[in-house]
């Protein structure tokens, strides 16, 4: 049995904010723990306004069915209070939502808890946490979607897009992800602008060698597939190809030749 732990904090504002409305948190927990891990701590910190759930029937009874799909599966939600200062030019009332604070207080505390980090969001406030959890000795993961910064990623010792995490975010498409006709989301690692074509990198599945990115070795969890430029959206530079940081979502079609990308669309940028 695997005794290495993990400990997972979600900033919730952050991530619905920055893309990532609608993430699938028992596909997170798969990921925190694709290595055979335990989890330790998982949090979500969730902001709540209990004066507008007074009065709003529907924010109320929202709140309290997304409490109870992440207690389905063992997440424990934090409900932090929204606190409203009066403007004093304006007289009208401004939330106020510190979850960031009581993220990397909880994450400092219960860190002799867990062997690895995964933090999720990309707030650029958390970048003295994330050192200071390194310092100890542990590992520290980062799933954001947009708006991260860009000194965050550089210190964590692994980001990840979550747009590139295999049904974390629901995608519209026809068949299962990574299945021909699927629509999936990858990056453009290599590009020629003199032939006007490159390769697309997309995730497979969720397991322990997401490090091995070259799709030629048999354990990589990554695949390859043709990109031709016609197959851009209108009017996108490919000057700025090839990229890491570039997200894209596209058809998974086979011909003669093989696996191409299609309706090659630009998802995320920095």
């Amino acid at each position: 049995m695997n005794e290495y732990s993990v400990g997972v904090f979600v900033d919730a504002l952050d991530v619905t904010i920055n893309g990532g409305f609608g993430l699938r948190y028992d596909i997170l927990r798969r990921f925190a723990c694709r290595d055979g891990v335990r989890p330790t701590r998982m949090n979500v910190y969730l902001p709540f306004d209990a004066d507008r759930s007074r009065t709003d029937e529907a924010y109320r009874n929202k709140t309290e069915r997304f409490c109870e799909v992440l207690r389905d599966f063992e997440f424990k939600v934090l409900e932090i209070p929204v606190k409203h200062f009066k403007d004093p030019e304006t007289g009208s009332f401004i939330p106020e939502i510190p979850v960031n604070v009581d993220v990397a207080v909880d994450v400092l505390i219960q860190a002799h808890g867990y062997d690895r980090l995964l933090l999720v969001g990309g707030n650029a406030s958390y970048l003295r946490l994330i050192q200071e959890i390194q310092n100890l000795g542990k590992r520290v993961e980062l799933v954001g979607f947009d708006n991260v910064s860009d000194k965050l990623k550089k210190t964590a010792d692994m980001f990840f897009s979550g747009y590139l995490i295999p049904g974390l975010l629901p995608v519209d498409s026809p068949y299962d992800w990574g299945k021909i006709g699927s629509r999936v989301r990858g990056v453009c690692y290599d590009y020629s602008h003199s032939e006007g074509y490159g390769f697309m990198r997309y995730l497979t599945r969720i397991d322990d060698k997401l490090w091995i990115t070259d799709s030629r070795f048999e354990k990589s969890p990554y695949k390859t597939v043709f990109a031709h430029v016609s197959q851009f959206e209108p009017n996108f530079d490919t000057s700025f190809l090839p990229s890491r940081d570039l997200i894209f979502e596209f058809d998974l079609v086979e011909n003669e030749k093989g696996m191409i990308a299609q309706d090659i669309t630009l998802i995320s940028a920095p």
